[in-house]
């Protein structure tokens, strides 16, 4: 069995232990022929620290003899000779392992042929692996309090729009970049366009991304989600129950209203569940609903023999065999909505039954109000009887502290209870769009709007749209009506 008899020292450590070069080969020499050992070289390393393995060429060597096939038995001093930093030791032993090349340290005993000597071994990996994982949850504790004071990490880059400099701790606005950001946040929220045109325009204009390459959708999707424009920073988005936002020491680029007002539209369009790109010539993409299975409908091309093919739509269930609705023409279902927004009454709009359900939910809202209020002014009032009775000494001071503790919990309690009835009152209280307004600015603006606005404005204002197919025998010639324009809540 080949051994390799690998040699370390620093000059530190042979001046005050005595751990001579010559020393080490002697006994190791010895022992490897008590063994019978052939040797077939000595790797030394002399006058080098081993707190790593890149910087020593004898090991290096060593390594490499053994990848090899040369060497298959490994001699050393102590364990410390070979390495002192843990990670690397198992690596290396891994290494040697894999290679069916053995491992023995003469002052430990360690030999790996040997039943305790692999246990040693393991017992080491253990506590690598413990050091490994103890580095690692320092380190991501460290990363975290670093957000949490308001640092954005940048471990991989900076956001588009920021520099951070090399030794520089806060990240500073690249004036040039920002003014990007602030036109994509611009063309989104403001001028209706999607990722993708907005993506193209940039492209067309040969602007180039933070790592100078083309610009795509989900580029774009990305920086209107990334809270660091507005001057907060974010924390672990791979997992989202250590997520957290905080506030930044950085100056933001665009101001907080912009920043939640696109938060609104991308949150409308996620919820759409848009699973084919609209177009302008499909504007009523996932809007529609089948009138036979309740599903949303998709974008379909329906032929017609004088125009080509024309924007069209079918179930989404059509594919699957679950329902057979197909074949629904733009140009048809345009003429039903237009018709259905001319014909219907402001009052026809406004749900009755939801209205009554709002106004009965606010009546109980300001009746729990006005229950807690009372139930305050009560426990005011005990309070401020126990205090008379304490100071004319008919109540001790235990029964005093007792009773006043548990009427200041409730006190407690019941102001929680009023601050989260004021929020709910104030957020009712907040000026909404009525719906009774849509339509009748659809009825006098429906025309008027671009095939890009009118599908912003189904993003933002409509859930869905219910038709009726009334057949006439031939599915191609059926008539579409719609019977009701479902608007959003909020």
């Amino acid at each position: 069995m080949e051994t390799g008899i690998y040699l370390r020292v620093s000059t530190e450590e042979q001046a005050q232990e005595g751990f001579s070069i010559r020393g080490q080969e002697q006994k190791l020499r010895d022992y490897a022929r008590i063994k019978e050992w052939p040797v077939y070289k000595v790797y030394a390393d002399e006058g080098i620290s081993g707190k790593n393995i890149t910087e020593r060429p004898a090991i290096n060597e060593l390594i490499s003899d053994v990848e090899k096939g040369i060497i298959k038995n490994i001699l050393v001093f102590k364990i410390d000779r070979l390495t002192r930093n843990t990670v690397d030791l198992i690596n290396l032993t891994n290494l040697f392992n894999k290679q069916g090349c053995a491992f023995n340290s003469l002052m430990e005993s360690i030999d790996t042929e040997t039943a305790s000597g692999r246990m040693f071994l393991k017992i080491i990996g253990i506590f690598a692996e413990f050091e490994r994982e103890n580095i690692a949850e320092r380190v991501r504790l460290g990363f975290e309090r670093k957000a949490r004071e308001g640092y954005s990490l940048s471990s991989w880059v900076v956001s588009y729009g920021y520099d951070r400099p090399r030794g520089q701790k806060i990240q500073t606005i690249n004036e040039i970049e920002a003014c990007i950001v602030r036109e994509i946040f611009d063309m989104f929220t403001h001028q209706h366009l999607s990722y993708y045109e907005i993506a193209n325009k940039l492209n067309l204009r040969n602007i180039p991304t933070k790592q100078s390459a083309s610009w795509s959708a989900t580029q774009i999707r990305n920086m209107l989600s990334n809270c660091n424009y507005i001057g907060n920073v974010r924390y672990s988005l791979e997992d989202s129950k250590r997520y957290f936002e905080a506030e930044g020491v950085h100056e933001p680029i665009i101001s907080k209203e912009l920043y939640e007002e696109t938060q609104t539209l991308i949150s409308k369009m996620v919820k759409r569940n848009v699973t084919k790109r609209p177009k302008d010539e499909s504007y009523f993409l996932n809007f529609v609903i089948c009138p036979h299975c309740g599903e949303r409908m998709t974008t379909h091309g329906a032929y017609t023999s004088k125009n080509g093919w024309k924007a069209g739509y079918r179930c989404i269930n059509y594919s699957n065999k679950k329902c057979d609705i197909s074949c629904l023409a733009h140009f048809k279902i345009e003429e039903a909505f237009s018709e259905y927004i001319t014909n219907v009454g402001d009052c026809d709009v406004i749900d009755e039954i939801e209205l009554k359900e709002e106004q009965t939910a606010q009546e109980e809202t300001k009746k729990a109000q006005a229950s807690y209020l009372a139930r305050y002014e009560k426990l005011c009032a005990k309070e401020k009887e126990f205090i008379g009775l304490y100071i004319d000494g008919k109540v001790d001071y235990d029964n005093y502290a007792t009773i006043s503790k548990t009427l200041t919990q409730e006190k407690h309690h019941i102001e929680a209870e009023l601050e989260t009835i004021e929020k709910a009152i104030a957020k009712t209280a907040e000026p909404t769009i009525k719906r009774e307004d849509i339509i009748k600015n659809l009825k006098a603006n429906w025309e008027l709007l671009t095939k890009s606005e009118r599908r912003q404005f189904l993003v933002m204002f409509v859930e869905g749209i219910h038709i009726s197919l009334q057949e006439t025998g031939n599915k191609r010639y059926r008539s579409i009506r719609v019977d009701k324009v479902e608007f959003c809540k909020n």
